[in-house]
C-alpha cells in the first residue's frame, strides 16, 4: 500500500476471515464478492529461471502456454510456493502484484482491463487492496493479455 500511496494511486482495502482458506474463491466468498471480481496473484518460473507473475481470476486457471508466449519464453511452471517468501517477501495466499522484493515481470488477465474495480492481495492473508485495474497495470508495470481459462 506504501507504494501505491507514492504512486498517489486511489485505492480502498478490505479484510476477511480467512478461517483457514487462503484460496481466491475463499475470498470471494468470505467478502460477499463475485468471484470475477477477486484476482489471484500467480508466480510462475522458466525453464531458464526467469520469474514472472500474472493475476487472474479467481475462478480461472493459468494457461501456461498463453503466458509462455506472452513472455516469449518456452515454457513456464509455478514457482514453489515454498520460495515464495525467499523471492517475493509474501506468504502463498498473501502474495501481491505490488510491492515484491523486486520487480517482476507482470501480466493481468485482459478480463480486468474493462473492470472498474478489481480485488487483489495487499500482501498478508485476510486483506485486500481494491483498485481499477489501470492503476495496477500501471503500478505494476504489467500489460493486459489474455492468459487464464476457465476451471474445467
Amino acid at each position: 500500500m506504501r507504494q501505491l500511496d507514492r504512486a498517489k494511486v486511489e485505492y480502498s482495502m478490505t479484510t476477511y476471515e480467512t478461517d483457514g482458506g487462503i484460496d481466491a474463491l475463499h475470498v470471494a466468498e468470505s467478502l460477499g464478492e463475485a468471484p470475477e471480481r477477486i484476482f489471484k496473484t500467480l508466480v510462475l518460473e522458466s525453464s531458464d529461471k526467469q520469474h514472472f507473475v500474472a493475476v487472474i481470476g479467481a475462478d480461472h486457471e493459468l494457461d501456461l502456454k498463453k503466458v509462455a508466449a506472452h513472455f516469449g519464453v518456452k515454457n513456464v511452471k509455478l514457482f514453489d510456493w515454498r520460495q515464495l517468501k525467499e523471492l517475493t517477501g509474501y506468504v502463498r495466499g498473501g502474495c501481491s502484484p505490488v510491492g515484491m522484493k523486486r520487480a517482476l515481470p507482470t501480466v493481468i488477465d485482459a478480463s480486468a482491463a474493462e473492470m472498474p474495480e478489481m480485488y487483489v492481495s495487499a500482501g498478508e492473508i485476510g486483506t485486500q487492496i481494491v483498485l481499477a485495474p489501470q492503476d495496477l497495470a500501471a503500478v505494476a508495470d504489467a500489460e493486459f493479455a489474455d492468459v487464464q481459462h476457465a476451471v474445467r
